[in-house]
């Protein structure tokens, strides 16, 4: 984190950024990775597989996560773009790590 204590990702971002890249990453690892806890991971998780942003199976002990990048932002001045959009962005558009629009 910068020295301004500040980063223009959210945590929400960076954990569906790291299931992006890896479907099957577990949440300690994202979780070390971006510097949260593994509780807020899995809460925030639990936000956007609300939202419908991604979806988890359960494959044998671990679990499979699969992103929609046809979700919305949520904010209204960034609601006219799709989430795959920033995806393509930080994981160099690799679409077999998620489901298509």
């Amino acid at each position: 984190m910068s020295s301004t204590g500040w980063t223009f990702l959210t945590n929400h971002a960076h954990v569906l950024l790291a299931i992006a890249r890896d479907p099957t990453v577990r949440l300690r690892d994202a979780a070390d990775a971006i510097g949260i806890t593994e509780r807020a991971a899995q809460a925030i998780v639990a936000d956007l597989e609300a939202a419908g942003y991604l979806q988890r199976e359960r494959v044998g002990r671990r679990n499979r996560y699969t992103v929609n990048p046809g979700g919305r932002f949520r904010h209204p001045a960034e609601a006219g773009h799709a989430i795959g959009e920033l995806l393509d962005l930080f994981t160099d558009g690799r679409p077999d790590q998620q489901v298509p629009d």
